[in-house]
């Protein structure tokens, strides 16, 4: 059986001071921690990245100054 993915959009939690992925009003992943892999959504498709952290959060080989808004899915 196949594992169901789950969509949603990369916020900040300023409780635990990390980036989380909102899936609906009320329904966050929990908050998301270096080397953790998912996809984004980049010109349409989705391109696999992973979440690191120096100095501030970037996507490994995603270009962008923001990631608050992108769409992912895990």
């Amino acid at each position: 059986m196949p594992i169901k993915q789950r969509c949603g959009v990369l916020v900040y939690n300023n409780e635990r001071d990390r980036i989380d992925i909102r899936f609906d009003l009320n329904n966050y992943y929990g908050g998301l921690h270096c080397g953790q892999c998912f996809d984004v959504m980049v010109g349409g498709r989705w391109v696999p990245t992973r979440i690191e952290m120096a100095g501030t959060w970037y996507l490994v080989g995603i270009q962008t100054d923001n990631l608050i808004g992108l769409r992912v899915r895990i």
